[in-house]
C-alpha cells in the first residue's frame, strides 16, 4: 500500500521500518522539525524519524505549521492511500484526515480510552500500573478519541523506566500496526467505539511533578522516579543540594519521613512515609550523573539525620 509516514522520536522508528519491512511503499515523512541543542543552543539535531527516513532514502517534510494549506498540497501531491501516524507530536486538522482515501491511522502508546494525550507511557508508570499497552486506531478530529482498530497489552515490569517501556512498546506497536494495515487493505478493519467513561486523561510532563514527597510511601516515589525519565526527572534535596535522581529501588525501613537509614557503598537509604527508599544514582544540580556512593565521598550524610 502507498503509505504517508508521520512521526517524531525513537517510538515512532520501529512503526516506520515496520511498514518497510512489510514491503508497503512508503512515499514521504512528516516529522517535527530539527531541534537546537548543545549549550548554545547552535547544532541542529534531526528526529529519529528523520534519521531512519533518510537512510532509506524517502523523502522528508518537516513544516511548522499544518493549517496554512501548504502541508496538505504537499500530501495531495504524494498521493498516499493512508496516512499512518505515530507520536507525530501535532494534532491533524480534518482537511488532512479526510485526504487519504483508505483514512488516517494512528499507533498509541497506550489502551484506549485510558490516558489520552501526550505521556501515556510515563502516566502508566507514575500510576503504579501494572498493565498497558498499544492501541492502533482510525483518526479522529478529537485527541486520541477515534475507533479501535485493534489493541495488544503487556505488564509493567517492577523496576522498568520509561525509556525501556517505550523501547517495548514501539516493537509491539510496530508489529501490530502491520496487522491493522493488512486488515485496512483487505477492507475488513473493525471500528470499535471508545467507552467515553472510561477515558483517562495524560498531559505534558512538566518541572512540578520532579520534587519526591518522602512522606509518601516508598513504592509511590519508585514509580515516580521511573515515570519521569528522562525528563523531568525527580528530585530530592540531598545535603542540601537538589538531585535528580535516576536509580533507585524499594526497600524495607523504618523511620521518620526523609531520615537517611544507611549512606555508604551501596548508596543512600531514606526512610519514607511507607517502607524506605534506596537512591543508587543520581545528578546533582550543576554536576554529573554518577552513582550515590560517589556523591557521598564529597558529601558525606550522616546516618539518623534529615536527608
Amino acid at each position: 500500500m502507498r503509505i504517508l509516514f508521520m512521526g517524531t522520536p525513537a517510538f515512532a522508528v520501529a512503526s516506520l521500518e515496520a511498514l518497510l519491512a512489510a514491503g508497503h511503499t512508503v512515499c514521504g515523512v512528516f516529522c517535527q522539525p530539527d531541534k537546537p541543542v548543545g549549550r548554545h543552543q547552535n547544532k541542529l539535531q534531526p528526529p529519529p524519524v528523520k534519521e531512519c527516513a533518510l537512510s532509506h532514502n524517502i523523502s522528508v517534510f518537516q513544516p511548522v505549521k499544518l493549517r496554512d494549506g501548504s502541508a496538505l498540497a504537499q500530501i495531495q501531491a504524494l498521493a498516499p492511500e493512508l496516512i499512518v501516524v505515530a507520536a507525530y507530536g501535532r494534532i491533524l486538522p480534518q482537511e488532512i484526515l479526510d485526504c487519504p482515501p483508505k483514512g488516517c491511522i494512528n499507533v498509541h502508546s497506550s489502551l484506549l480510552p485510558q490516558y489520552r494525550g501526550a505521556a501515556p507511557i510515563n502516566w502508566a508508570i507514575l500510576n503504579g500500573d501494572k498493565e498497558t499497552g498499544v492501541t492502533i486506531m482510525h483518526m479522529a478530529a478529537a485527541l486520541d478519541a477515534g475507533d479501535i482498530i485493534a489493541q495488544a497489552a503487556t505488564a509493567v515490569e517492577p523496576n522498568e523506566t520509561a525509556p525501556e517501556l517505550t523501547a517495548r512498546l514501539a516493537e509491539l506497536g510496530g508489529k501490530l500496526l502491520i496487522q491493522a494495515v493488512e486488515e485496512i487493505e483487505a477492507g475488513t478493519a473493525s471500528r470499535t467505539p471508545q467507552e467515553e467513561s472510561q477515558v483517562t486523561l495524560a498531559p505534558m510532563l512538566g518541572k512540578e511533578l520532579s520534587p519526591l514527597d518522602l512522606t509518601k510511601p516508598a513504592q509511590v516515589l519508585h514509580d515516580q522516579v521511573r515515570g519521569l525519565l528522562p525528563w523531568p526527572a525527580a528530585t530530592v534535596q540531598v545535603c542540601g543540594v537538589r538531585c535528580k535522581i535516576f536509580t533507585a529501588k524499594v526497600e524495607e525501613g523504618f523511620g521518620a519521613p526523609g531520615t537517611v537509614l544507611e549512606a555508604g557503598k551501596a548508596g543512600i537509604l531514606v526512610a519514607c512515609g511507607q517502607g524506605a527508599l534506596r537512591i543508587m544514582e543520581l545528578q546533582p544540580d550543576g554536576g554529573k550523573r554518577m552513582p550515590a556512593a560517589a556523591y557521598l565521598q564529597g558529601h558525606p550524610t550522616e546516618v539518623g539525620k534529615a536527608l
